[in-house]
């Protein structure tokens, strides 16, 4: 064996020693705690063959531990995770070996020349502040992750060359993220650094994906969430999905409003019967999302809205169904139905009654006014005044029919989304600025919308060539940046601790504002104008079996609201404080942030609040939108929580991967949290809608909840779901999860 083997045996086997400690550390919750290291000694000697290489020889005992994994045993998931680590270092410093790097600074220098690090890094910082930052790396964080959430991360997040080689730590990659946000900052930047890499390396704070992927590479397109209100032109139909293949390009998601284009059977340009409607330009949509992937990683993801009273409705919540003419599916897109609050009035109080659907455009050349621009009460009027109007054509539907094509596509496909249109402007503080119209993919960002507007083309002459040039006005294209509080991983009770991280996070996003490569120039526009930040929060369901609170309870309703008062106290005093040294955004002046109407109509009366509303209105406020709770699927692996504000799936299960399968244990899963952990399809979802109301007071945007239904509940029950979420304020709904049943008995309730 050659002297580089002989290393390489003696420091895997010196790591594994070095487990013997760990298990120590963990003994009480290991049921036969003197035989830890034992079993793993078994059970790869059941996998063991002769003349196996080191490399083999770890990948088993990665395995084994793995298998050892259970939830009678959760924290074989962590010893799993060390064993990987230990695996990929001893690769990654043969790698950096080879390559001859022995510092942060020479890895970066060398990164930058492979094009896989930013040029601008380097441009920003000097070797001697590089060398410093290297200071701040701690390698026994490392230990934090689990196998689940350390596995994605190495395989998705982290640098790696064209063949696969990875050439970065979890921590340097930390470290180059917290040296992008921190970029810009002209005062205590090293500071910055620091607690923006503490903060993420601590996993107490996420970053969305696109951010934790692109940070610190040359393509940094930062953020998650655009939206797009689509033109009822031509030229404007085909902008947006070029806007859609653009941001796709770049790893975001998109929403579309189709509610301005014209319905199935309208006038075109005077020919009647012309127009094809919506699903017609949906479906191109649904081909450019399988056309134009996430930068090779996902399949690209639009979400399409429609309004309840346009006429190409019933088409529109057919379009995942499996039943039906194919030519009018779209089975890639997500729909999502605006609801204002005179549909659920009927659908409550006149079941029996009929809707009537109609043609945006009709409306709009018969009354001269666009009724989804309108919203409350003055939608309600300028609705009943068209249905009485014999000159716009109607569709005429019992409302029980549209609520049955809701339920029936709900239950088979998850979709359609909901928004709740009046909630949502009527919380808006920008509401003396615009209309917002949908949400975006996930259903947390609620912002302003504005279609863009082509102006004129004209001919030019440039450097002797003739040249056609589109004049557009930018409308409002929403684009949001988003991070997540790790409340599983946070001292929720500790009110300085939240007011510091809160305040770190809510920074570094504003810094992103800045930072950012935005795939389409109307998004950096929008951008700048609102500086729009989407803080939100993962580990819900871990905070609180960790607090020992049941989900079915007042105590979590009480805690809940506790909770997302000091995120939301925090996250406005950390906006105004930016705010005083860097500027509010530009439209301050006459939103509700600034005439104080943002705490009225939340309540927020209080000496406390009151104080904060002063602080403001004397400040400012650097962001115009602040909190939205996005699902946080991916991070929250990695950071070891529960996904976003949802309840678990299951206490343990194993996932099917490509490499074999992957054990998911409940977070800090042993006999104090067992029984808090209830799966999400045997929770009373009345009690999650109810929290989802409780939370919304303090989240200025919306939040991404979903329903887990199961085969008992009638159409009468998912109705009632819909209209409780509707009369507690809920602004969205995301997915409805169906499950029957009789697939297993709920763990929680037997003995």
């Amino acid at each position: 064996m050659n002297q580089n083997k002989t290393e390489k045996t003696v420091k895997i086997y010196e790591g594994i020693r070095e487990l013997e400690d760990f298990f120590c550390r963990i003994q009480a919750e290991f049921p036969e705690e003197e035989y830890a290291l034992a079993l793993l000694k078994e059970k790869f000697l059941i996998f063991q063959k002769s003349n196996m290489s080191e490399e083999e020889h770890m990948d088993l005992l990665i395995k084994a531990a793995v298998e050892l994994t259970t939830q009678e045993a959760p924290k074989w998931e962590m010893i799993a995770a060390r064993l990987l680590f230990l695996s990929f270092s001893v690769k990654l410093e043969e790698t950096m070996k080879k390559c001859g790097i022995t510092s942060f600074y020479e890895k970066v220098a060398m990164l930058t020349k492979e094009g896989l690090y930013g040029a601008y890094i380097l441009e920003s910082y000097t070797k001697e502040e590089l060398d410093h930052f290297e200071k701040f790396l701690n390698h026994d964080r490392n230990h934090l992750f689990t196998y689940s959430g350390l596995e994605l991360l190495l395989n998705r997040y982290i640098i790696r060359t064209g063949k696969g080689v990875a050439m970065e730590t979890p921590q340097e990659m930390f470290l180059g993220i917290a040296m992008h946000l921190a970029m810009k900052e002209k005062r205590d930047r090293s500071i910055w650094v620091k607690r923006f890499y503490d903060m993420l390396s601590t996993l107490k704070v996420t970053m969305a994906t696109p951010t934790l992927a692109n940070a610190r590479k040359p393509h940094h397109q930062l953020s998650s969430c655009f939206i797009d209100t689509v033109p009822d032109s031509l030229n404007g139909i085909y902008r947006s999905i070029d806007s859609f293949a653009k941001v796709s390009k770049y790893g975001g998601g998109m929403g579309l409003y189709f509610g301005k284009v014209r319905a199935s059977g309208s006038a075109i340009c005077g020919f009647e019967g012309a127009a094809g409607g919506v699903i017609r330009w949906i479906r191109l949509a649904n081909d450019t999302a399988v056309a134009v992937d996430q930068l090779g990683v996902r399949q690209g993801a639009v979400a399409v809205y429609l309004d309840v009273w346009h006429r190409d409705l019933p088409e529109f919540l057919n379009l995942r169904t499996n039943n039906g003419d194919d030519r009018m599916k779209a089975h890639d897109v997500f729909p999502a139905v605006c609801y204002p609050d005179y549909f659920w009035e009927q659908a409550r109080d006149n079941i029996e009654g009929d809707w009537y659907l109609m043609c945006p455009h009709e409306v709009l050349t018969v009354k001269g006014y666009a009724l989804e621009d309108s919203f409350g009460k003055e939608w309600t009027e300028k609705y009943l005044d068209c249905v009485q109007d014999t000159r716009i054509k109607k569709r005429i539907v019992p409302i029980k029919d549209i609520i049955r094509l809701i339920i029936k596509s709900a239950v088979e496909t998850g979709t359609p989304f909901t928004f709740n249109r009046d909630h949502v402007n009527r919380a808006n503080p920008n509401g003396h600025k615009g209309v917002i119209y949908c949400s975006n993919l996930c259903t947390e960002i609620a912002q302003n919308m504005r279609e863009i507007e082509e102006v004129e083309k004209r001919i030019e002459t440039a450097e002797g060539d003739t040249v056609v040039v589109t004049v557009t006005k930018p409308g409002e294209f929403v684009v949001c940046n988003l991070a997540s509080l790790s409340l599983g991983h946070l001292d929720v009770e500790d009110e300085e601790e939240i007011a510091r991280i809160t305040g770190y996070v809510v920074r570094a996003l504003d810094n992103v504002i800045d930072l950012n490569f935005f795939p389409v120039p109307y998004a950096k526009i929008n951008n700048e104008k609102y500086r729009p930040i989407g803080l939100g929060v993962s580990g819900y369901h871990h905070m609180l079996a960790k607090h020992g609170i049941a989900w079915e309870s007042e105590k979590h309703l009480e805690f809940a609201e506790q909770v997302f008062a000091r995120i939301h106290y925090a996250a406005i005093e950390a906006s105004s404080d930016l705010a005083k040294e860097k500027g509010s955004y530009q439209y301050f002046e006459g939103s509700d942030w600034q005439t104080g109407s943002y705490f009225e109509k939340r309540n927020l009366t209080n000496e406390k609040w009151k104080r904060l509303r002063e602080k403001v209105r004397t400040q400012g406020l650097r962001n115009g939108y602040l909190l939205a709770a996005a699902p946080t699927s991916s991070t929250s692996i990695i950071s070891g929580t529960t996904a976003g504000l949802d309840p678990i799936m299951n206490k343990y299960f194993l996932e099917e991967k490509k490499n074999g399968l992957m054990p998911r244990v409940a977070p800090e899963l042993s006999y104090k949290t067992y029984w808090f952990y209830k799966n999400a399809h045997y929770i009373d979802q009345r009690w999650s809608v109810r929290a989802c109301g409780v939370r919304q007071r303090h989240i200025d945007q919306a939040q991404s909840m979903n329903l887990y239904i199961t085969n008992e509940y009638t159409f009468r029950k998912v109705l009632d779901l819909y209209l409780l979420a509707w009369e507690e304020g809920v602004k969205t709904i995301y997915y409805i999860r169906s499950k029957s049943l009789e697939v297993e008995e709920c763990e929680s309730c037997s003995s």
